[in-house]
């Protein structure tokens, strides 16, 4: 009865882990998809490391079960030695083959670091799309400053051109990502960070901020369309007819908090509104500043 109990808690836990491991595929394993250059350098190194980690990690497990077969009490012809205590020879491979794979990793990060650098523009034939990011709570702000549109929780670019994204936030520190595009970065308040991806394929992508901010973070999403350049232009086009227009008025809107916002189209937009955002902040932050030098004699530090 035990044993049958036993077999069937390990049928159990096997059909449970197999079930988790399935239905992560196309969410916790997104990244080992990727849908730009840039996804598909971050995906090697991934694996890379990973394969260096299990070489070094295998035989371990090799060797435990080897030294158990090996040594076990009915091996009458196991070299029995209850005074041994070193050998060069293991030791040598004991840290040997850690300090190589440090040494390897340390290489493939360094170089991945600037490869794959953030504020790195990325080659290409095609011109790049520029688009101003600005996080709320809890929703993300899409600004198109060239063609004078802006979007709410939604994200549409043309296939195979490079995204110049500016990115700053009006509350917390957010992080904004696309797994399937490649880095992340921090939008931080009354900061201007940058970041420079590419999608070589069509289809919908999942973003998201990866920085708890509060009550809303959970569904602070939003979706990334990439798509052919006329269906972009058709898109672009229909977007510019929104009645909806980001002023100052829309921009105090934005800033109450809201949950699971839907996606909202601007058909036009204050000219230089990212900047206007990244000011208010900036502005309050040296008024404070030459305050407190007309006070004390001493400026604080600039953001």
């Amino acid at each position: 009865m035990v044993r049958d109990r036993y077999r069937s808690i390990k049928l159990l836990l096997l059909i449970a882990g197999a079930a988790i491991f399935l239905g992560g595929c196309s969410s916790q394993f997104v990244l080992l998809h990727p849908a730009g250059v840039v996804a598909e350098h971050e995906k090697n190194l991934i694996l890379t490391a990973w394969w260096i980690m299990v070489l070094v990690a295998l035989p371990v497990f090799v060797l435990t079960g080897w030294f158990a077969w090996h040594y076990r009490a009915s091996n009458k012809k196991a070299n029995y030695q209850p005074d041994w205590d070193f050998s060069w020879s293991v030791d040598a491979v004991i840290w040997a083959l850690p300090l190589i794979a440090v040494a390897i990793l340390a290489v493939l990060t360094w170089t991945s670091t600037h490869d794959l650098a953030p504020y790195k523009p990325i080659v290409s034939d095609k011109a790049p799309v520029e688009v101003d990011v600005v996080s709320f709570n809890w929703k993300w702000l899409f600004i198109y400053p060239k063609q004078h549109i802006a979007t709410v929780n939604e994200l549409v670019i043309p296939v195979g051109h490079p995204i110049n994204f500016k990115l700053t936030s009006d509350t917390v520190v957010t992080s904004f990502f696309i797994p399937q595009m490649g880095s992340q970065i921090y939008a931080m308040t009354g900061m201007r960070t940058r970041l420079n991806l590419i999608a070589d394929k069509t289809g919908t992508f999942g973003g998201v901020n990866i920085n708890f901010s509060g009550r809303g973070y959970s569904d602070m999403k939003f979706k990334v369309h990439s798509e052919n350049e006329a269906d972009f232009t058709k898109w672009v086009a229909s977007v510019q007819k929104s009645n909806m227009k980001l002023d100052m008025a829309a921009l105090k809107e934005l800033k109450k908090p809201s949950i699971a916002n839907a996606v909202a189209h601007y058909g036009s937009i204050k000219p230089d509104m990212f900047q206007t955002i990244l000011d208010q902040y900036r502005y309050n932050h040296n008024d404070r500043n030459i305050a407190k030098t007309k006070a004390t004699g001493h400026a604080s530090e600039e953001l």
